[in-house]
């Protein structure tokens, strides 16, 4: 299964408890969105993609690769300035401060988490002024490797991320900043007619899921 770098933690602990209750096992490849989905139209073998925005998924059923009629939305993320060496409390003033010599993003071409950080700096008017700083990640997991080695001072990743890190080191950006991060799941064609992967998803629908996946600050979409 192909499921965007944000999710890692809890499609691992989802597949976990999948396979506690139906015994079946799961497999996941985890990266940025549109990676993922390149991989998927040169004929990867994926039989579900948990996507980061809620646009590959229906790309992936316009373009041959997707079963029509199985999108639906798994989880709304957030997105999080994260600092292990700075206070973030008032996030926004560090930013426009500009006291940092690199700032950490997904690369915005292919993670939708990416594209969210630089909408979030375009609405604080500071686009121009953090391009010479900006360390670019192929998706969030490089991206929060980027802070965490202190290769740069600060970064933005996914909330699901950081949820249990000191308050200090996490500015949840206000969702004024950007577009809703609307996360969508596809059953694809090579999944179709395997019953393991149309129980994931039943699965990923269910009580239980959506208990793990609210722990890490996602939504769940009612």
């Amino acid at each position: 299964m192909a499921v965007a770098a944000n999710f890692t933690a809890p499609a691992e602990e989802i597949g976990a408890a999948f396979t506690a209750a139906t015994g079946d096992q799961v497999s996941f490849s985890f990266g940025a969105t549109g990676g993922l989905y390149a991989q998927i139209a040169q004929a990867a073998p994926f039989e579900v993609l948990l996507a980061a925005d809620n646009v590959r998924p229906a790309q992936a059923v316009a373009d041959g690769f997707g079963v029509d009629g199985t999108v639906f939305t798994y989880a709304i993320g957030r997105l999080a300035l994260h600092s292990t060496s700075m206070d973030l409390a008032d996030g926004a003033a560090v930013l426009a401060g500009g006291a940092f010599r690199h700032l950490a993003i997904a690369d915005p071409a292919t993670a939708p988490y990416g594209a969210a950080a630089m909408e979030t700096l375009a609405g604080l008017g500071l686009v121009d002024a953090t391009a010479g700083k900006l360390v670019t990640g192929q998706n969030v997991s490089q991206t929060l490797q980027f802070v965490d080695s202190g290769n740069a001072e600060l970064g933005f990743v996914a909330l699901s991320q950081v949820i249990g890190r000191p308050a200090p080191e996490v500015w949840v950006v206000p969702t004024r900043y950007h577009a809703p991060i609307e996360q969508d799941a596809v059953l694809l064609r090579t999944g179709e007619g395997n019953p393991v992967a149309r129980a994931f998803i039943a699965f990923l629908k269910g009580p239980e899921a959506a208990a793990i996946i609210t722990t890490y600050g996602y939504e769940v979409a009612r």
